[in-house]
């Protein structure tokens, strides 16, 4: 159902910024109330910025879920981090994340850092706060309280304080009508949800080097009257990781399969039927074209 639009409503994006592995995804699918960015227990997940649209009948907030910040090593890096920097450059505020038992990192000062140059309201979101720190809340606060006009401390897996966000991060946004439908979570085709999927049941299954060297192309998405039938490739380095994707009588690529047609099943609330096949590509991590094919742009 659609929302009222006010003549006070605000609408405005919201770029979602912090190391890798430190909760981002975890965070953006618990403010929208959808699994719209996935999630594995890896650093750089994400590969792409990822749109989730949160509505309510004052305001619509476009968070975007970006790759972690890094010092790039091959193309595909150099290309994450520019997409990084050029939403930093077009959002309305900045939630700079990073969680408590870990934090200082120095990974957390460079980017703190890099954000001084960033001209919007920049909010630090404290995540894991029901676990032990390095350092105090009160010396949390005390190191942040110059870069950032608010602070909070949450827990994005088990919920705790995330209610809170939206009412410290409204006010930073603009007036002015929804961008977008008010029923809608966002602006990405179920083709990239697809693709993404998938791509989330590969690092959940193999460890080590083998997910990284891997990109999933949806090559046909077609809803049928009774379910849905996807069929994808699984872009892989080199020849000798086709045997570690597959598995032994196919057990790896099964895995993989299961896992996303049961997560795709759930979101679409249509059965949903996966075929995969596995495709050596190599060096496609460094390859313009590659990069452009699996939707990392210049």
């Amino acid at each position: 159902m659609k929302i009222m639009k006010k003549a006070d409503f605000r609408s405005g994006y919201v770029v979602i910024v912090g190391k890798p592995n430190v909760g981002k995804s975890t965070l953006m699918n618990r403010l929208v109330g959808e699994k719209l960015s996935i999630t594995s227990d890896k650093p750089q997940t994400t590969r792409l910025s990822i749109k989730g649209i949160f509505n309510d009948p004052d305001c619509q907030i476009i968070f975007l879920d970006t790759p972690g910040f890094l010092k790039p090593r091959y193309e595909m890096q150099h290309r994450m981090l520019k997409q990084l920097t050029d939403t930093l450059n077009d959002a309305d505020a900045v939630i700079f994340l990073t969680d408590k038992p870990s934090f200082p990192t120095d990974y957390d000062n460079e980017l703190i850092t890099m954000l001084k140059s960033v001209k919007r309201p920049r909010l630090a979101i404290i995540n894991k706060s029901d676990l032990q720190g390095k350092i105090t809340d009160l010396e949390i606060r005390e190191r942040l309280t110059q870069e950032f006009e608010e602070i909070l401390f949450v827990s994005a897996k088990n919920g705790d304080n995330v209610d809170k966000i939206i009412p410290a991060i409204t006010k930073f946004i603009p007036f002015g009508p929804p961008f977008y439908d008010t029923d809608q979570l966002s602006d990405l085709p179920m083709r990239f949800f697809a693709q993404e999927v998938i791509r989330e049941g590969v690092f959940r299954q193999f460890s080590q080097e083998v997910p990284y060297a891997t990109a999933v192309l949806i090559d046909r998405y077609t809803e049928q009257s009774d379910k849905i039938v996807i069929e994808a490739t699984i872009w892989i380095e080199r020849d000798s990781q086709k045997p570690i994707i597959i598995g032994k009588n196919g057990t790896g690529l099964k895995k993989i399969r299961e896992y996303a047609e049961k997560q795709l099943t759930d979101f679409n609330q249509a059965p949903t039927e996966i075929h995969l096949w596995v495709k050596v590509k190599k060096n496609w991590r460094k390859s313009p074209s590659a990069l452009k094919e699996i939707g990392l742009t210049d």
